[in-house]
């Protein structure tokens, strides 16, 4: 008969969210890194702790410009949250509510620019779609709402668009960072494909691979791929992008670039 009296269980049935909350908890992280001053604190505090945040935006841009209420609450909120995902205290359900109620205050903030004759000016442009034949887009959307926090213009072509699509998107849009996510094994080949008509046509991008189908060595085989771990890799990236560095250099310099990888 087999003997299992000698099995340790210690590794097994455990909560690895709430091993890592051990080390440092949401209240802890949000009192280190979130603004002391008021509206900004109690807006950041709000998006950490997964509330509605639309009224205190409101409110704030009775006082103050809406770059201010962006830039000094509704970002640090997700810079929080995206520190939090990344230790693993937080996942995607928590993200998609802080995404959605951080975009609904930043759309507030761009519709009083434009009632004020101004517009809210993008640190670069990125191409986000999911894989031809991946229906799967709730990656897509979290990484498209922490490149929205951090002040960049996001064009989401959707889930499932065929290769020749974003292409024609690329040089249609001229972004400065294409992005694409693929959650099933089938569907990255889609990846190498859109790298190769790419060159074919002579456009040179930075293209952001990512999902649970695809790893480093995978993106980093065909050109132009630049792997992405976390949706919260995406900013850090496309910062390198926007300071001049190609592709190949982020590639050689990944492990102090990505934030995942350190």
């Amino acid at each position: 008969m087999l003997d299992i009296s000698g099995i340790s269980y210690d590794n097994i049935f455990n909560r690895y969210d709430i091993v890592a909350e051990k080390e440092v908890t949401p209240e802890e992280l949000f009192e280190e890194m979130a603004p002391k001053e008021e509206p900004w604190r109690t807006i950041t505090q709000k998006l950490v702790f997964l509330e509605e945040v639309t009224d205190e935006v409101e409110e704030a841009l009775n006082e103050y410009d809406p770059e201010d209420v962006i830039n000094k609450g509704l970002i640090p909120g997700m810079d929080i949250n995206g520190e939090l995902y990344a230790r693993g205290i937080y996942y995607l359900p928590q993200l998609i509510i802080a995404g959605d109620a951080m975009g609904k205050g930043i759309e507030l903030c761009e519709e009083a620019m434009r009632e004020a004759g101004q517009e809210r000016k993008a640190k670069g442009k990125v191409l986000m779609h999911v894989a031809e034949g991946d229906p799967h887009d709730i990656g897509k959307d979290i990484a498209a709402a922490m490149l929205k926090a951090q002040g960049y213009e996001v064009i989401d072509m959707g889930r499932d668009v065929p290769v020749e699509d974003v292409v024609d998107a690329v040089k249609k849009e001229n972004p400065d960072v294409l992005t694409g996510t693929a959650l099933m094994t089938t569907t990255q080949t889609a990846f190498p494909r859109v790298a190769k008509r790419l060159q074919e046509e002579g456009l040179d991008v930075a293209f952001i691979g990512a999902g649970g189908a695809v790893n480093q060595s995978f993106v980093h085989s065909f050109p132009m791929g630049i792997f992405a771990d976390e949706a919260a890799d995406g900013p850090s990236i496309c910062e390198a992008v926007k300071e001049g560095k190609t592709w190949e250099e982020i590639r050689e310099e990944y492990d102090e670039i990505v934030p995942s990888a350190a």
